[in-house]
């Protein structure tokens, strides 16, 4: 029965908005924090390049391969004759790979060999960064030969290059930051070393790119590029000690976070609190996000993760701390906040 001619217009009509929604369901990955097709930084560039090189060539060999099979069942004998022949056997299936597969392994060199030198007058920054089951522990050079210690969050100077320094605690990790540069895998018992530069200020989202466990896609970072004079700013106030406790609120915060054995695993500068086996919480207020990138920074927030850190990411390091009543779950939650 045949469709009437209404009906066809309209199937084409939805058909055709159909395939513009998944069409652009399938772009909409292609940019945002963490899109490697939306480089902000030399390195990602070149990354997205050969990507964008390997997807046009890819389609142009389907194609091709396509083509050749419709005449191979459909073409006319004189054609499906050519196509049996022993020249166009070898041709087509060892000649074209020798070629297309040399040419793509040498574009690949060509764009993911190490660019030029960084200049005399602006030698690259440093910055260590250390895998943990689930979270990232990060130091930075202070200026003055000394260094100090953040978690889950990584500042950078605008076109400067740093060099990220990559070790891991326990498991294999790796350290990703699509937008800036490919990934790199930070192995047990070695050190390895990643170039990032941001050419532009903004905030970029990483991830851990190896399996390390069953919190896995919960070990996230942010990437923060600042302008220099502003990235030099918070370098100095984030060496600092933390700042005291102003309000009663905030006091009593600080009286239970030491009592409760807080401590014991988290350091605070400027306070008896030096814990190791956490992150460093000296200004945790200050930073975008709480455990790895996956919660918000603000005291509702703070409160979840102390009370319920192993619903939210299962495994970690952290007990659950029910024991506070909600009043002390409050102040504390407004201490740890306003540690920027």
């Amino acid at each position: 029965m045949k469709m009437p001619r209404a009906a066809e217009a309209d199937w084409s009509r939805w058909t055709t908005l159909a395939s513009a929604v998944v069409v652009a369901f399938f772009f909409s990955g292609c940019a945002g924090v963490q899109s490697t097709l939306a480089p902000q930084g030399p390195e990602a560039a070149r990354v997205a390049l050969l990507s964008w090189v390997m997807f046009i060539a890819a389609g142009i060999i389907l194609l091709g391969v396509t083509l050749l099979c419709a005449l191979a069942i459909y073409g006319r004998e004189r054609w499906r004759g050519w196509l049996a022949r022993e020249g166009a056997a070898i041709g087509g299936g060892v000649a074209f790979p020798v070629v297309t597969l040399t040419a793509l392994l040498s574009c690949g060199l060509i764009l993911t060999s190490r660019g030029r030198p960084p200049s005399a007058d602006m030698p690259p920054l440093k910055i260590s960064v250390v895998g943990e089951r689930w979270w990232w522990r990060v130091f930075y050079e202070n200026g003055v030969g000394g260094s100090f210690e953040s978690a889950n969050e990584i500042r950078i100077p605008v076109n400067r290059p740093v060099e990220i320094e990559l070790t891991t605690a326990d498991v294999i990790h790796s350290f990703w930051a699509p937008t800036l540069a490919g990934k790199m895998d930070m192995i047990p018992g070695r050190t390895n070393m990643l170039t990032l530069q941001a050419t532009k200020a903004g905030v970029s989202r990483g991830q851990c790119a190896e399996y390390c466990g069953g919190a896995h896609a919960l070990m996230a970072f942010d990437v923060v590029a600042m302008p220099r004079p502003a990235y030099g700013e918070w370098l100095a106030h984030t060496a600092a000690p933390a700042a005291a406790p102003r309000s009663p609120i905030e006091r009593e915060g600080l009286k239970l976070f030491l009592e409760s054995g807080c401590g014991g695993c988290h350091t605070i500068r400027g306070t008896s609190a030096l814990g190791k086996i956490g992150p460093d919480l000296t200004h945790v207020g200050g930073r975008l996000s709480l455990g790895a990138a996956i919660l918000p920074n603000d005291p509702s927030a703070f409160a979840r993760w102390i009370r319920h850190n192993q619903q939210i990411k299962p495994g970690n390091l952290m007990p659950p701390y029910g024991i506070f009543t909600d009043n002390e779950l409050a102040a504390l939650s407004t201490y740890l906040s306003q540690l920027r």
